[in-house]
């Protein structure tokens, strides 16, 4: 028998020629290095401005595992190894460390975790804009105990505000910018439990209508949830489970339209022709709702009806950008984790590619001057990829021996559990026999579980622009907000720009630096 030593030693000898002529020269790591600590030392220099715009960008599920084998996928989409690549979060000046349990969750879900990066207080799990005084499920907690979000600080300010998603716009991350419901799952009343209606809570779809009434952008999927029951969908007609849920009757987007000024110039849109016709210039409210549950994978989208996360972020920021008081707007890659939880890595990280390139668009649109970019996650999947593969191999490939106790293959992405177990014949699948490298196949787990679960190890937060800095260590998630309000002068934590204003100063900016060396005052 051959050794899987041996074999790995054989591999990595035939792959000394992918080592790219450049780096076998130590002049140029040693020049690389150099370069890059003289832009570390411009860092001295703070950014200390007023972020007059902020943006978040959420990458659900995005662990760094997953950052990692997203940048190797992003450089090999381009021809080149993959692991020099830099992905456009790689580029962010400052990266920091979240820690995301849940109150009562070691390792969390998206609903309590979205609460503390958005309102900035921590929660339960299951919980969307409420505090950990409400339990999951139970309505008759929530009054008293709402908490609400930066997106409603921005709001509160002057400032115009924006939702971008690919899963449903009521869904947990973008719920918890404007909902305040003791379960996530209350996308419409059709889901509520008859004793939650009846106690007075409200679906999270009506809540998006009703709570901030004049958000400018909405965009993302979840049609059939603001039509009445059994309405037949405008796109897939025949199909039962894209009808409306509502069981109040009640019709969203005329409520929505109705809601707006009739000055005002507001569009529903569905599809991406009828997006991409848009003057932003002239659109003062845009609700897209392009499916009518979640949005396509990047990898299955139609581009005639669907646009893509990097579209709906350019039409957003030209129509935001139009307020002289700026606008915060979130962007969040939703279904990265639904690839994840499916055991679907190539749709979860063509997912993150997309979404990088979304912020790359973000920032060739907005200036690092006035606009603070934060790019995070709200958790972690029990995703990895090892087997000492060499430099370039496919990032969906094959280690390059094999298990040293089954004598069968194995690719470098696996999962800890997740749907991906199988058992051929009482022993492990030869994975040689399979198309590993197709969009939808499902790699190996331990555990078997129809979905595969998210992990409790901290995510990156990467920062640039306004009070970035600010974003430097290890963090519980719920500081996130509080760092993107006081660089923006909204919400509560506001003194700092006050005294700016009286001392006739055109920017708070040297001040800001002053007390931004102080324990921030959590007054939210």
């Amino acid at each position: 028998m051959i050794s899987p030593f041996l074999v790995l030693a054989i591999g990595t000898c035939l792959t000394n020629s992918l080592v790219p002529e450049k780096e076998k020269d130590p002049k140029y790591w040693r020049d690389q290095a150099q370069q890059t600590l003289k832009n570390a030392l411009r860092l001295q220099t703070l950014n200390t401005n007023v972020a007059k715009n902020v943006i978040m960008f959420l990458g659900d599920g995005m662990g760094v595992s997953t950052v990692t084998a997203a940048r190797i996928l992003k450089g090999q989409l381009h021809h080149s190894p993959g692991e020099e690549t830099r992905l456009e979060m790689d580029k962010f000046p400052y990266v920091a460390l979240s820690k995301t349990y849940n109150t009562n969750a070691q390792v969390p879900d998206s609903a309590g975790t979205a609460t503390a990066y958005l309102c900035g207080v921590k929660a339960n799990e299951g919980t969307v804009g409420v505090s950990a005084a409400t339990q999951r499920t139970d309505c008759n907690t929530t009054q008293g105990n709402e908490v609400t979000s930066i997106l409603r600080w921005a709001k509160d300010a002057g400032k115009s505000v924006g939702i971008v998603t690919t899963t449903r716009v009521n869904h947990a991350t973008p719920s918890a910018a404007y909902a305040h419901s003791a379960d996530r799952d209350w996308y419409s009343d059709n889901e509520m439990p008859p004793e939650a209606l009846s106690q007075g809570c409200k679906d999270i779809a009506y809540q998006l209508m009703h709570n901030v009434r004049d958000i400018e952008v909405i965009m993302g999927g979840g049609r059939k949830y603001m039509f009445p029951k059994n309405r037949t969908d405008v796109e897939y007609e025949m199909d039962e489970k894209a009808r409306g849920t509502r069981l109040d009757g009640l019709n969203l987007i005329d409520i929505w339209k109705s809601f707006k000024p009739k000055h005002k110039h507001s569009h529903y849109i569905w599809n991406r022709t009828e997006l991409l016709a848009l003057d932003p210039y002239t659109v003062d409210y845009l609700l897209g709702l392009f499916e009518p549950g979640d949005m396509q994978y990047e990898l299955n989208r139609n581009n005639v009806t669907d646009p893509s996360l990097s579209e709906m972020v350019e039409m957003a920021i030209k129509i935001l950008s139009k307020n002289p008081k700026g606008f915060f707007l979130l962007v969040e890659g939703g279904r990265i984790d639904h690839g994840h939880h499916e055991g679907k890595a190539k749709q979860a990280l063509h997912e993150v590619v997309e979404m990088d390139q979304a912020i790359g668009q973000a920032g060739t649109m907005t200036s690092v001057e006035d606009t603070l970019t934060v790019v995070t996650a709200d958790h972690s999947h029990v995703f990895t990829f090892g087997g000492y593969t060499p430099r370039g191999n496919s990032i969906f490939g094959l280690a390059p021996m094999v298990s040293d106790t089954d004598k069968k293959p194995f690719t470098a992405i696996l999962y800890g559990n997740g749907p991906g177990y199988k058992v051929v014949g009482g022993e492990r699948e030869n994975v040689s026999m399979v198309d590993y490298a197709h969009n939808n196949y499902q790699a190996q787990s331990a555990v078997p579980l129809r979905h595969e679960t998210h992990g409790g190890e901290d995510v990156a937060i990467f920062a640039k622009g306004p009070m970035a800095h600010l974003l430097h260590g290890v963090h519980e998630q719920n500081y996130i907000p509080h760092v993107m309000a006081y660089a923006a002068c909204i919400g509560a934590n506001r003194d700092h720009c006050a005294s700016a204003s009286l001392s006739g100063s055109p920017s708070p900016g040297p001040l800001l630096f002053l007390l931004a060396l102080l324990p921030l005052a959590i007054l939210f």
